[in-house]
């Protein structure tokens, strides 16, 4: 394992993940900005080599993580702090031995259970975009910042895979139903709607993270008063002020169930939730409500992510994985034909087909530490 560097002139600048150590804070520093920062197993790896060197390095107090500008502060690059994992690897792995699919999932997985069970604290910057893999990489931390650039969401149901790295875990855990209408719809959520449902720690404005990253790193130790110091009221959250309509209509763990409930509410919030429903794939909508169930009654983040692991590799096979990554990522004509089309179609016995245990050796395992 090679050491991460410890001077940010030593390295490569072109690299996807700066890893190195600033004043006795270990940094990891997203710096894909075309692809906003999208995880690749390489940069997994690096995320992983450098934890664990950090983890033996008493020099090393905490940990951030956070994403570099866009250069020369181009706008359009400057949208996030990381959108997810690489897709179109995992869709081209599956339309073959889906070996490289399934080494992606079983390394971003060990990167975020390490994180998950990291000893020293950590900070994770949520500035912008927050999809996916970009989840999977901050909702471990114990510190989440987030601003009014904030979005979030774990939009996978719309490319027929599931919300994944830790979402099993995490949503059945946040207040009331709201996991499981974030994970059926995708919902895009901002900075306040994090702080109310407990998705991030703090709250902060955007143009005040420069200054509070310099705090912590002249003195790490300090690092809960720096945040606590710098954290404002956030606005008003729109996901609480919708909550009980939230409670009510997403209260079932049955698909065919949250749809009747949508439909017969006469309210426009209830309208706009089933059409943003009837554009997702069904099959993924019953997995993401299984998941969140099963989730719910694992016992260790560990167990949560053999579950996903053994989903992951299940659910890059299907028609509509292939089908959601055509219509949305790659032609981008948004108009996926989903296989079965409707809920009541796919039935039990496809959902515990995916469901079902991995054979002996095939399992998930964390790092040995």
């Amino acid at each position: 394992m090679m050491a991460a560097p410890t001077h940010q002139r030593e390295m490569d600048m072109t690299d996807p993940v700066l890893t190195f150590i600033e004043n006795g804070v270990g940094r990891i520093r997203l710096n894909r900005p075309r692809a906003i920062h999208a995880l690749t197993p390489e940069m997994c790896v690096a995320i992983i080599d450098a934890l664990l060197g950090w983890a033996k390095d008493d020099s090393v107090v905490a940990v951030m993580i956070d994403h570099l500008p866009a250069p020369d502060g181009d706008p359009k690059l400057s949208r996030g702090f990381c959108a997810g994992g690489d897709i179109a690897l995992i869709a081209n792995s599956a339309k073959t031995d889906c070996v490289e699919a399934e080494r992606f999932f079983s390394i971003e997985y060990r990167m975020n259970h390490l994180l998950f069970v990291y000893d020293k604290p950590i900070v994770a910057f949520m500035d912008g975009i927050v999809m996916g893999g970009g989840v999977g990489l901050s909702l471990p931390a114990r510190y989440r910042v987030a601003t009014e650039r904030t979005t979030f969401a774990m939009p996978e149901t719309g490319i027929g895979l599931f919300p994944d790295v830790g979402g099993g875990w995490y949503l059945p855990r946040l207040p009331g139903r709201t996991g499981a209408w974030l994970a059926t719809t995708g919902a895009r959520i901002d900075g306040a709607d994090c702080i109310a449902v407990g998705i991030a720690t703090h709250y902060m404005p955007s143009e005040a993270l420069d200054a509070v990253k310099a705090r912590i790193l002249t003195d790490p130790f300090d690092l809960t008063l720096v945040l606590d110091a710098a954290s404002i009221q956030p606005p008003p959250s729109k996901l609480q002020a919708a909550r009980a309509d939230i409670d009510r209509l997403f209260a079932s763990d049955k698909a065919e169930e949250i749809v009747a409930a949508l439909e017969a509410d006469s309210g426009e919030w209830a309208r706009k939730q089933a059409s943003i429903l009837r554009t997702k794939s069904p099959q993924t909508i019953k997995v993401a409500l299984r998941q969140l169930v099963e989730g719910a009654a694992k016992p260790s983040f560990a167990d949560n992510m053999a579950m996903e692991y053994a989903l992951g590799g299940r659910m890059v096979r299907t028609h509509d994985f292939q089908e959601g990554v055509r219509a949305v990522i790659v032609d981008k004509t948004n108009d996926p034909q989903w296989d079965p089309a409707a809920p009541e179609d796919v039935s039990e016995e496809l959902i515990d087909s995916i469901f079902a245990p991995l054979p002996q050796g095939e399992e998930w395992t964390p790092l040995e530490r």
